[in-house]
């Protein structure tokens, strides 16, 4: 499989930090997503930032960034969706989502991904966790073919909202990464969470 194209998902509101994007939240010396960006950078062949707003605030980014195409249906799909269509627009086979406030993903998400999917034999994959009593996954770290673009615009456009619920229709492998020492999927809801980020930073 050749590299896919990366995208950030960062279309949430915020409200547990008050507002505003987590993303460009100082951590360690250096905003959220310039960890983000530091990661996923080679993992991928190219990177856009999937948001929805004024895209100026991320001007110093230097990244496209991509508006969702269905306002009226918030949440990751959509930012997938989004993603799709920029890399059909590229003549990309694939994308690799990651979550604009989860600065530690592991530097080996798109290969665990792209292995997991091949020994499936399925066209997506999700990045999980051990928990204490289930498989916790994780769905906007994924793995996605282009090709299901206009299947998930008509899931989208008939009220579907859980990830679950249509990667399973289609088919999706699971990637379990540890959660020693840390969670690599820690993400960064509320104050407190950027405090803990800076001690593990």
């Amino acid at each position: 499989m050749t590299a896919p194209l990366g995208v950030i998902l960062a279309g949430g509101r915020a409200s547990r930090m008050g507002g505003g994007d987590k993303s460009l939240r100082p951590l360690a010396g250096r905003r959220v997503i310039d960890h983000v960006l530091e990661r996923l950078r080679p993992q991928v062949a190219h990177m856009a930032l999937s948001a929805n707003g004024d895209p100026a605030r991320f001007e110093s980014l230097d990244l496209p960034v991509i508006a969702d195409s269905m306002a009226e249906f918030p949440g990751p799909l959509a930012g997938v969706l989004a993603g799709m269509d920029w890399a059909a627009d590229q003549g990309a086979e694939h994308i690799l989502t990651v979550a604009a406030d989860t600065p530690f993903f592991p530097a080996d998400l798109q290969a665990r991904l792209a292995d997991a999917r091949e020994v499936a034999g399925v066209p997506i994959a999700l990045a999980a966790t051990p928990g204490p009593d289930r498989i916790y996954r994780h769905p906007t770290f994924g793995l996605w073919p282009v090709a299901l673009r206009e299947d998930l615009r008509r899931a989208l456009k008939g009220g579907l909202r859980k990830v679950v619920l249509w990667t399973d229709q289609h088919g999706c492998a699971e990637a379990l990464f540890a959660v020693d020492p840390h969670d690599p999927f820690f993400n960064i809801n509320r104050p407190e969470d950027l405090a803990q980020a800076e001690a593990m930073a």
